[in-house]
């Protein structure tokens, strides 16, 4: 029984010496395989950090018979968007193309801060007989830069999640909105436009035009046209008018003499009123992005970094740029463009335009408190 217990404990000791052999193999395995996936070439897609990088990834249908040259105006549509929103995005095109569009033939530009997949790029097609065109977005015109401080920016996330504030805690939301706030215009596939209008997944188009707005742009010397205008909400843009305010003392050159700041400004300057126009519809003239004074601006707000701090929009930054360069006559409300994104609508009143159109007047935004509409349209011209 001794010997027998003795060669049961040898043989039990034997196993675990396999056992602990047997982990350690797999352990060796693994860090080997996690080295290995860590010193393998990355994809593509993720390395691109510059736009010269990414020109590779421009993928560019046009359908036969199609001629840019024929165009009234050098522009496009353009639409930062996901994969995963294709079908709202149809409904959305389907509609500009039957209210607009087909008549006309401009192209569309669609980008995405990941590759399109073959799907989408497919199927979104089928929305429009115009050129497409996908695009990837530069990876450092995308992630976090270096000079944001990530806990200072959680602990903003934090406080507006608090007050129940609207994508209080996204940083895919402050992504977009640097994006379209100063780099979406500098894309190598918008290198060639004059003009641009911004397209939403779900957005609506509830009256027909039947003029090119690009073109009355053009004509009149336009470098801005909306149809909705908001307040912001205070808490995410607590430190932006400070900051423009130290711009505007730093470069009171770029300042155009007959600006627009008493719309957004109700005290002579001391504060922001929170007026902004909405940028998910706007139509404007890129030399106005491109101008050194819109670029300055912009680099200015960057580094301060309130776009992840407290969540400023490019609705706002975007409104504060208009109001400090333009005069009012280069900014243009279409008022006869219907236009509804989420609870908010652009509809005209006029018996001739409503003949065009399938909206409520009276539930038109411009109509409430909530709007800044009423005092754009109260301001003396600049020309006076």
């Amino acid at each position: 029984m001794a010997a027998f217990a003795a060669r049961s404990s040898h043989s039990a000791w034997g196993l675990v010496r396999r056992y602990r052999i047997f982990l350690g193999i797999i352990a060796t395995v693994l860090i080997f395989h996690l080295c290995f996936i860590n010193m393998r070439p990355k994809p593509k897609h993720l390395l691109a950090r510059t736009v010269q990088d990414v020109v590779q990834f421009n993928d560019v249908r046009t359908p036969p018979g199609y001629n840019a040259t024929r165009l009234p105006a050098k522009a496009a549509f353009v639409v930062l968007t996901r994969n995963s929103e294709l079908h709202p995005l149809r409904v959305a095109i389907s509609q500009i193309e039957d209210r607009f569009n087909r008549h006309r033939g401009y192209p569309y530009i669609f980008l995405n801060d990941e590759p399109f997949t073959e799907e989408f790029k497919e199927t979104i097609s089928w929305a429009t007989n115009s050129r497409v065109s996908f695009g990837l977005v530069p990876r450092d015109h995308w992630d976090l830069p270096d000079h944001i401080d990530r806990q200072r920016m959680r602990d903003g996330m934090a406080f507006l999640k608090s007050k129940d504030v609207i994508h209080s805690d996204s940083l895919s939301y402050r992504q977009m909105s640097r994006y379209y706030a100063g780099f979406f215009h500098k894309h190598p596939l918008l290198e060639d436009l004059d003009y641009y209008w911004r397209i939403e997944y779900d957005a609506e188009y509830t009256c027909d035009i039947d003029y090119d707005p690009f073109v009355y742009m053009r004509e009149r010397a336009i470098k801005y046209g909306f149809t909705i205008t908001l307040h912001e909400f205070f808490d995410t843009v607590k430190s932006l008018w400070s900051s423009a305010q130290n711009f505007m003392t730093t470069y009171p050159h770029y300042l155009e003499e007959k600006n627009t700041l008493d719309w957004i400004s109700s005290d002579g300057g001391n504060s922001y009123n929170l007026c902004h126009f909405w940028t998910n519809f706007e139509v404007l003239d890129l030399a106005f992005l491109r101008s050194e004074r819109y670029d300055k601006f912009f680099q200015h707000v960057d580094q301060a970094g309130g776009i992840f701090y407290e969540r400023w929009g490019d609705a706002p930054i975007r409104s504060v740029a208009v109001s400090m360069f333009l005069r009012k006559e280069e900014t243009h409300w279409f008022e006869d463009v219907g236009y509804t994104h989420t609870a908010f609508q652009n509809c005209p009143a006029s018996p001739e335009l409503q003949k065009k159109c399938h909206c409520d007047p009276g539930r038109s935004i411009h109509l409430n408190d909530f709007s800044c509409t009423r005092e754009w349209v109260q301001l003396p011209p600049s020309k006076a």
